[in-house]
Order: structure tokens, then C-alpha cells, then sequence
């Protein structure tokens, strides 16, 4: 018999069944023990609700089925059938806008995943997609329930199909709290971000104990699966911090850059920063010498908002730069070659990294901005064999398949085939904008002198001296800063200091842009 069953002495007037339903409420919202939320806390977890009250706004969440309990027997489940069933499902704001979520409480059956708490979760998601609205889940828990065999897995599957069916319709946020192992990993891969925090959460396929038994291998949890793997090592991973506050003030903010859903544009914000402010530093900040490093984010700095952007990916593949920022309040995506690390080149996570950035923002109606110093592709063996045509396949095809406002600017080096996956007018960019430092062409002048040059240079009397008179005569003739612009593959060769002011104003006339792409089921993009 449960609490809602009639029985002698429980109240039959309506100001009791109320007074009743209050208790139930407290006990949910208490959760199952004190000392359960101890051992929670012991670990450096917040609790379920905790974390909630973290993400949205003041007292503007509302939960759905908090009185759910499962219906399952055996193996003692039938003595033990908590309120919630060990997930918290709801919606609330985020700074004025309905976000909907769902968070594991890892207090009851260590958040595990059964029957009743897999429906809770399906609800949640149907609604976030009806309702147009991001869809944000706070992951704490340790897979499927065993004790419920097989219907807990099902469970998983039906997660993963509206993870797909949401795919590109509204912004899904995984936020990983706590452990996350076996088929349940694939949820959070499926969505647009992945937030970790160091040393508390974890994801893998296969943990520790399976991995020794297999390959002989030992290596802790965090070695495994722990925020900085994922964050430097797989790429699984877009965000890493230190603590569960930082972490989830971070969702907030990157919630305030999105769109509710595909057929809104990102929320715009009044800026204070001069839309036509010149940035005079940024023709010191790149040295002319093409063999110079330097930092790009720098240069990203002094073109944006108040210098402010949200880096996605940071610490993997960071030869490549992906970020969110605004210009004139506008939220633009960029993506950037990083001289500072393999000297820009792309490889084959660079190429991975920067593509499912792209396809994000044509996704949610971000306009795309591209800051191209490349000097190629890297060669290599590993990368040859590691498919880097396929690799690189797919950041061209994510390019070629934008429908939203794209415009390329070219600070130096924008060699070979890198030069045209990079968003060159080529494959459909709206502008091509290059800085009087611009060096476009097949490839650098020494390669390419050598190669025209090669008689010459070796029947020469001083072989070094002609080789570098042929290096000089190729760079005047089909390298000069205004080749590209003299037969229209470059729209304007633009002063850098002035660099904010045009791309503002270029992003202003595109705001309009609508372009169709053929009438298909879907594309079938290089894998």
C-alpha cells in the first residue's frame, strides 16, 4: 500500500489531500536520506536540484512527474521505489528564455537508468523539441539498471533516437557531473557540446577493470575517460573546469549565444563597442615575414565585441581555432588558422574540429567568419594513412553545404588545396576579403620556384643565387598582394585596422541572405 492509497485515517476533505500532497512534495525534493546527500557532497558533487538552481533562473523551474516511481520487482526493487526515480525533469529560464532539462540524481540508484526514469527523460525531450527550446542534461549516473534487464536498455535507445531527431533543430547541451560508461556515452556524443569537469566526471565505453581484463592494460578512470582526455586527447569533450560552478555558469553563457531553435537567429544584445572602431595594433600584431608566428586569438580579440568570444574545442586540434563571439551584438562563428601551433597547418583533427563547428552554426543561423593564415595540408605518412583526404573531405563539404552569411578574410599565407577548404569564394563564400600581407597560391615560392625552376637552377653557374632570383621573379609575377583581387577571386584588399568596420558592415547587408540547397533527403558527407 502506498501513501496514495485510501486506508482508514487519511484525510477524505480536500484541505487534507492537500496537506497530504505537500509531505509527498517535501519528501521528493528531499531526496532519499541526509546522509546520501552527504556522500554526494563528500565527493565534490552538488546534488541534482543543486545543480539545477545553478542553471536557471531564480525560482523559474518547473518540474514534470516528480511523483513517478517505477514499476519494476525482484531482485528487491519492489521494497525500494523512490519519488523521481532518480532523475529530475523539468524546464525553467535562462536569462528570460525557456531552457528544459533534465539531471540524474546520483543519490538514488546511483542515477542509473531504468524503465520509468528512461520515460521521464523521452517526455522531456518530445517537449524541449515541440516547444522549440534548448535542451540541456546534467549527466550523473551509472548506466542502465541491471535489476531491470533489458527494458533499461531499450530505454537508451529511445534517448538516442530524439538525441538524433533533435539534431540540428534545437541546441542539446550535455553537462557530465559524474560518471558515464558503456552505451550510455553515446548520448552526450550525439549532441552539440559536451561540458566535463576535472576529476569528477568520466566517460568511457569500456571502464578501467574491462580494459585489464582485455589488453592488459592498467589506467585509473580519469586516465581513461577524465575531462582532460577528452578535452586534449579525443576531442569528445568541447568545455573542461575545475568545479560544478564554473562549469555550469559556463552553459548559462553559451545558452546566451544560441537560438532557441533552427528557425530563430541567435539573440542579439546592444553593443558598446564602436562598430567602426579601427584596430591600428593589428598591423603589428601580424608580421609580414609568412615563416613568423604569431597568436591568432590576438588578432580575434581586437576585431570582436570587447575583445570577448567563447572558444569551443581550446585545447584539441589547436591549430585551428573555433569560436562563438559577437560583432556589433551580432553572434558570428569563427574559424581560424593558429600559426602558434603546427604553424596552421591542417591535419586531420583540425579539419574534424573546424567542420562540426561549421555544420553548428549553419545549423542555428550563425553567420560564419573564416581568418585564413594555412599553409597547407600536413604531410605525412600518419596523415596520409590516417585518411586525411577523407578527414579533410568533410571540413569542405560542411563549407560547400553553409547556407548561412559567409565571409573569408586571408591575413597571409592561403596555400593549395587548404586555401580552398578554407571558405575561399571558390566553394561558395559570400565575400573574400584579404589584408595587403596576402599570399595566395598553389604553394609557397620557394616549392614552387624549385619545381618550375628546376633546369635552370641546376645548369646555373650559382645554382643558389638563381634559385633565389626565380624565388623572387615567381613571387612579383603570381604572388604580389592584388593577383587574387586583379581576376576577382578576392572581393577587396582592405587596410587591417578598418578590419572590424568591414566585416560589421558586410554581416549587416548579409542579415537578409536566403539561399536554398537542392531538394534532397540528406546529403551523404565523407565520413
Amino acid at each position: 500500500m502506498t501513501v496514495l492509497d485510501e486506508a482508514p485515517g487519511e484525510p477524505t476533505d480536500a484541505r487534507g489531500r492537500v496537506a497530504e500532497l505537500h509531505e509527498i512534495r517535501a519528501r521528493a525534493l528531499a531526496g532519499p536520506s541526509e546522509k546520501a546527500t552527504r556522500a554526494q557532497h563528500a565527493k565534490g558533487k552538488l546534488t541534482a536540484r543543486e545543480r539545477i538552481e545553478l542553471l536557471l533562473d531564480p525560482g523559474s523551474f518547473r518540474e514534470v512527474e516528480q511523483l513517478r516511481r517505477h514499476r519494476a520487482t525482484g531482485f528487491g526493487l519492489e521494497e525500494k521505489k523512490p519519488y523521481t526515480d532518480g532523475v529530475i525533469t523539468g524546464w525553467g529560464m535562462v536569462e528570460g528564455r525557456t531552457v528544459f532539462v533534465y539531471a540524474h540524481d546520483f543519490r538514488i540508484f546511483g542515477g542509473a537508468l531504468g524503465e520509468a526514469h528512461a520515460t521521464k527523460i523521452h517526455k522531456i525531450m518530445d517537449m524541449a523539441i515541440a516547444a522549440g527550446a534548448p535542451l540541456v542534461s546534467l549527466n550523473d549516473g551509472a548506466g542502465a539498471r541491471i535489476q531491470e534487464g533489458v527494458s533499461a536498455l531499450a530505454g537508451y535507445g529511445g534517448i538516442f533516437q530524439r538525441n538524433t531527431r533533435a539534431s540540428g533543430v534545437i541546441p542539446q547541451i550535455s553537462v557530465m557531473l559524474g560518471p558515464c560508461a558503456g552505451g550510455a556515452a553515446y548520448s552526450p556524443a550525439l549532441t552539440d557540446f559536451v561540458f566535463m569537469v576535472r576529476d569528477t566526471s568520466q566517460m568511457f565505453i569500456t571502464g578501467p577493470d574491462v580494459v585489464k581484463a582485455v589488453t592488459g592494460e592498467e589506467i585509473t578512470q580519469n586516465g581513461l575517460g577524465g575531462a582532460d582526455v577528452h578535452a586534449e586527447t579525443s576531442g569528445v569533450c568541447h568545455f573542461a573546469y575545475d568545479d560544478e560552478e564554473t562549469c555550469i555558469a559556463e552553459v548559462r553563457y553559451l545558452l546566451s549565444l544560441l537560438p532557441q531553435n533552427n528557425r530563430e537567429n541567435p539573440p542579439r544584445v546592444d553593443s558598446q563597442d564602436a562598430a567602426d572602431r579601427r584596430s591600428d595594433v593589428l598591423l603589428d600584431l601580424v608580421p609580414a615575414d609568412g615563416n613568423r608566428p604569431y597568436d591568432m586569438a590576438k588578432v580575434i580579440e581586437e576585431i570582436v565585441d570587447d575583445g570577448e568570444y567563447l572558444e569551443v574545442h581550446e585545447r584539441w586540434a589547436r591549430n585551428i581555432i573555433c569560436a562563438l563571439a559577437r560583432m556589433d551584438g551580432q553572434v558570428v562563428g569563427i574559424v581560424a588558422n593558429q600559426p602558434q601551433a603546427l604553424a596552421g597547418v591542417l591535419d586531420i583533427e583540425a579539419s574534424e574540429k573546424a567542420a562540426r563547428f561549421v555544420q553548428m552554426c549553419d545549423a542555428f543561423n550563425i553567420p560564419i567568419v573564416t581568418f585564413l593564415d594555412v599553409p597547407g595540408f600536413l604531410p605525412g605518412v600518419d596523415q596520409e594513412h590516417g585518411g586525411i583526404i577523407r578527414h579533410g573531405a568533410k571540413l569542405l563539404y560542411a563549407y560547400c553545404n553553409a547556407t548561412v552569411p559567409r565571409i573569408s578574410l586571408i591575413l597571409r599565407k592561403a596555400y593549395g588545396g587548404a586555401y580552398i577548404v578554407m571558405d575561399s569564394q571558390s566553394i561558395g563564400a559570400d565575400l573574400t576579403y584579404a589584408w595587403p600581407t596576402n599570399e595566395i597560391a598553389v604553394m609557397g615560392a620557394e616549392g614552387a620556384a624549385n619545381v618550375i625552376f628546376r633546369r635552370q637552377i641546376a645548369e646555373a653557374e650559382d645554382p643558389e643565387a638563381m634559385r633565389k632570383r626565380m624565388v623572387k621573379e615567381y613571387k612579383s609575377e603570381l604572388m604580389h598582394p592584388y593577383y587574387a583581387a586583379e581576376r576577382g577571386l578576392v572581393d577587396d584588399v582592405i587596410d587591417p585596422a578598418e578590419t572590424r568596420e568591414v566585416l560589421i558592415r558586410s554581416l549587416a547587408m548579409l542579415q537578409t541572405k536566403h539561399a536554398d540547397l537542392p531538394s534532397r533527403k540528406h546529403g551523404n558527407p565523407p565520413q
